[in-house]
């Protein structure tokens, strides 16, 4: 499985933002946020600021929607 993970700040309960690839069902890129989806930019590190800002701009070309799910990565 082709994905790509940000590790997430230490909080009681964690979710990610999850871009699902159109193409490939093996492939996403999971962003930390919070239960409404909002992903803190400044705490992200230049690379993975890049990838989500990149992932948010071709949604529906190449991610679907993103998803807010729990973060069972931990």
């Amino acid at each position: 499985m082709d994905e790509i993970r940000v590790a997430a700040q230490p909080t009681a309960k964690r979710f990610e933002l999850r871009f699902q690839s159109l193409f490939n069902q093996g492939r996403a890129m999971v962003f930390p946020c919070d239960e409404q989806g909002q992903v803190d930019i400044d705490a992200l590190s230049e690379r993975a600021r890049e990838n989500y800002l990149y992932a948010r701009a071709v949604i529906g070309f190449e991610f679907a929607t993103p998803a807010v799910t729990p973060d069972y990565s931990h």
